[in-house]
């Protein structure tokens, strides 16, 4: 009996890691495990902690790249991982903007430039969710746009954590970048939408 027990206790750890924490799985949650880590290296009393902030969020930030890599390229790819990966990604940007923010709530275009990144990814991912109940989820399919504005963002972000005073024009202008293409790419998002979003026409 115990032997049994043993071996169903087996086959369901080979089945929790095959199919959940498979390697693009464990990608995704090193990026989440990560967050509260940079987090906590930004409001160390020390001069190197920004440039150790940059580092970690760096390496959060190629993990968004390789989970899905890895998930392609092996086959992993799981609902799970479905679920998870964006929620990551939105809680990475998310968190970092909000940090940044305390560093220049005094830039008025820089708190609404933040603002905009993280309003669009909160209505972007309501949308994505109701179109793929009604069946449409491809119409709101990452675009080419999305793609950019993600790497500018990434690349803001990295530069403006690791407050580098001759390398923030250049962060300020990959997140002013970012911000332009977050309100364009949520133009074509809601106008590929837009006819599912109507009421249906009464039969004649």
């Amino acid at each position: 009996m115990t032997s049994c027990w043993c071996i169903i206790a087996a086959e369901c750890r080979t089945l929790f890691w095959n199919h959940f924490m498979n390697l693009a799985n464990q990608l995704t949650l090193m990026r989440i495990f990560l967050i509260p880590l940079f987090v906590v290296v930004f409001y160390l009393p020390f001069g190197w902690a920004y440039i150790v902030s940059s580092l970690i969020f760096s390496v959060a930030a190629i993990t968004d790249w390789a989970d899905g890599y890895v998930a392609r390229k092996y086959n992993q790819s799981t609902p799970f991982g479905a679920f998870l990966d964006p929620v990551a990604d939105k809680l990475m940007v998310a968190i970092a903007l909000l940090l940044l923010v305390t560093l220049h709530h005094d830039s008025a275009w820089f708190v609404v430039a933040a603002a905009v990144i993280v309003g669009r990814e909160i209505v972007i991912s309501a949308l994505r969710e109701w179109m793929a109940e009604v069946g449409q989820r491809a119409s709101v399919a990452v675009s080419s746009i999305g793609k950019i504005k993600t790497t500018l963002q990434m690349t803001a972000i990295i530069v403006l954590l690791a407050n580098i005073p001759v390398l923030l024009p250049i962060g300020f202008i990959a997140l002013a970048g970012a911000a332009a293409l977050t309100l364009w790419s949520m133009v074509l998002y809601l106008r590929a939408a837009w006819p599912y979003l109507l009421p249906a026409s009464p039969d004649k």
